[in-house]
């Protein structure tokens, strides 16, 4: 819940249209209404939303170039040439590597894998990298969420006579790199009709073209269930093939078997035998996978995800316990950088008061500078721009609000900046340190020109009224049939009338409150999460409250009961104070 009042905005949808979809479906009209408020309102589009399967995914060859990379791939095999993968060192990165890797061991390639230390290989495809690999004698690179910014470095494979195939999902120069084969959905040119893949998205489609190629589509879903973890960390949209993927992959984790390094991460999250949804992605299993790049080395995760050999499960624990460490390490840094930020926003009027927030520090660790930045947006409601300066260099990471395209705004300032790139609402740049007042003044010239007050509001998304009367186990049900949410399939919140405390609010470890609800006659349990400062506003008005909350289906003993998440609160119109 946020410390922050939002406004409440009552999504519209049209009744009649989900009126129609509930009698086609046989759904609950609620759930009809979610449907039609997601743009579902075709009864064949829905259920295909409400069924995910694999044939639902499109022809990889559909991908510009993906015929030449397959081609180019399988004659590698043939010829026993050797491979490289180059990844990233973000949970995207990862998860692309080690399915990629895994697939061509699997062909019978002579394949390795590098992914770049954040600290000392910078990011991205780079020409040492490039230069390292013909060194140990690779004849084909393959990229994986990076590379199509990487002209310098297909240029230098060229020269070196390396075949070089870009596999990404950024948004791409005017220009492509010069490579024997670039696929990205975004590219100007590419017909395919899913654009917003995550990089692991890209690299399964190439799994996938090299499977059905192979005669070995009966190999696809153990893919896809690790391609599920990067789709949901990179935190696309989970709409079409993105939705496929996190939802197929999801009941393959929850359900098994796993080979020892994937049954590993999963018991040191405590997730061994439990059905996982997209917050364990998001907040259990990504963070380890990701504190392994921020803090130290990727391959620490990628050896991690990699292990199949049952020998070798003591050497796989200790792996798994050191991604654990690494993500202890990770939380400390990360809360000492955000008191730091937040103290500067807070008393510096040249960087709180502006609609972009731009802060820097020196020797802020590079690691964790991203999730400041979005705890920033979701503590400001404002875009965020961290910087870690080290020497005459500054490395930031950039977070954006809906209304604000970071990546355009980076592009108006980019003279200022040594290098740049990513989406409109995740960056990351690189920029003289004298110039960072100036990179402040540039993106806020832009924010002046595109937010208004109302921009920079906090805003709630209500899906829809909803009486206590009429939540019934059918109704908590179909929603759940929506998940996994994310972006792009945000988790249905509803709003809940002259709602009173009955027993509660109480405080749980000193950060959340637990209390009952009742309307109508009808009572639920309710958790507010991270909401402990607000226990006197909820005393006072205990009697007479306008809850905004989400379902959660959860077991006990055996028994399903549904159970509030609640998201805001506010005093009723009218209503008395205790």
């Amino acid at each position: 819940m946020s410390s922050l009042s939002p406004r409440w905005d009552l999504t519209p949808c049209d009744e009649t249209a989900a009126t129609s979809l509930a009698d086609a479906l046989n759904v609950p009209p609620i759930v009809a209404r979610l449907l039609c408020q997601r743009g579902l309102s075709d009864a064949e589009q829905a259920s295909r939303f409400l069924n995910p399967a694999l044939d639902q995914l499109h022809d990889p060859l559909a991908l510009a170039d993906m015929p030449i990379a397959v081609e180019r791939i399988l004659a590698a095999i043939a010829r026993k040439e050797r491979i490289a993968i180059h990844g990233d060192y973000d949970v995207d990165g990862v998860t692309s590597t080690v399915i990629l890797r895994r697939s061509l061991e699997l062909l019978g390639a002579d394949v390795r894998h590098f992914i770049p230390e954040r600290l000392k290989d910078g990011y991205g495809l780079q020409p040492a990298a490039i230069e390292r690999l013909h060194a140990e004698g690779v004849a084909l690179i393959i990229s994986v969420d990076c590379g199509i910014r990487g002209a310098d470095a297909a240029m230098r494979a060229r020269e070196l006579g390396v075949d070089l195939i870009i596999t990404d999902h950024h948004e791409p120069d005017e220009s492509l790199p010069p490579a024997l084969a670039v696929i990205n959905p975004k590219r100007h040119d590419c017909p395919y009709p899913d654009k917003y893949l995550a990089g692991v998205g890209v690299a399964l489609k190439l799994v996938q073209a090299l499977c059905a190629r192979t005669g070995r589509q009966q190999l696809l879903p153990g893919f896809v269930k690790v391609a599920a973890i990067g789709t949901l960390a990179d935190v696309v949209p989970l709409v079409g093939e993105n939705r496929v993927i996190a939802k197929i992959g999801l009941d393959l984790l929850s359900k098994g078997p796993h080979k020892i390094g994937l049954r590993s991460l999963l018991d040191v999250c405590g997730l061994t035998g439990k059905t996982i949804d997209s917050y364990h992605i998001g907040f259990m299993l990504a963070p380890r996978v990701n504190a392994a790049g921020r803090m130290s080395t990727p391959d620490i995760a990628t050896r991690l995800l990699l292990a199949s050999d049952e020998a070798l499960a003591e050497e796989v624990r200790l792996l798994a316990m050191q991604l654990d460490a690494e993500n202890v390490r990770r939380q400390e840094e990360e809360a000492e950088i955000l008191a730091a930020a937040k103290k500067l926003v807070q008393t510096d009027p040249e960087i709180g008061a502006r609609s972009v927030l731009v802060v820097a520090g020196e020797g802020w660790h590079r690691g964790v500078i991203g999730i400041v930045a979005s705890k920033l947006v979701d503590a400001f409601h404002r875009p965020a721009i961290v910087l870690s300066i080290e020497g005459e260099v500054a490395h930031g990471s950039c977070r954006s609000i809906s209304r604000f395209d970071m990546l355009s705004a980076l592009e108006r300032a980019g003279h200022l900046m040594i290098r740049f790139g990513g989406h409109k609402q995740a960056a990351g740049l690189a920029i003289d340190a004298r110039r960072i007042r100036e990179l402040r003044l540039a993106v806020n010239a832009v924010a002046d020109e595109t937010l208004g007050p109302e921009d920079l509001m906090p805003r709630l998304r209500i899906d829809a009224d909803l009486s206590f009367r009429t939540i019934s186990g059918a109704v908590a049900a179909g929603v759940t049939a929506l998940a996994p949410f994310g972006a792009g399939n945000p988790r249905p919140v509803f709003a809940a009338r002259r709602v009173e405390i009955i027993d509660g609010p109480r405080k749980l470890k000193e950060r959340h409150l637990k209390m009952a609800l009742k309307q109508d006659g009808r009572i639920f349990r309710a958790i507010a999460w991270r909401a402990a400062e607000r226990h006197d506003y909820l005393a006072e008005h205990k009697a007479a409250l306008d809850v905004a909350f989400s379902l959660e289906q959860n077991e006990y003993n055996g028994e399903t009961f549904v159970e509030l998440t609640l998201a805001d609160v506010r005093a009723a119109a009218g209503a008395a104070v205790v």
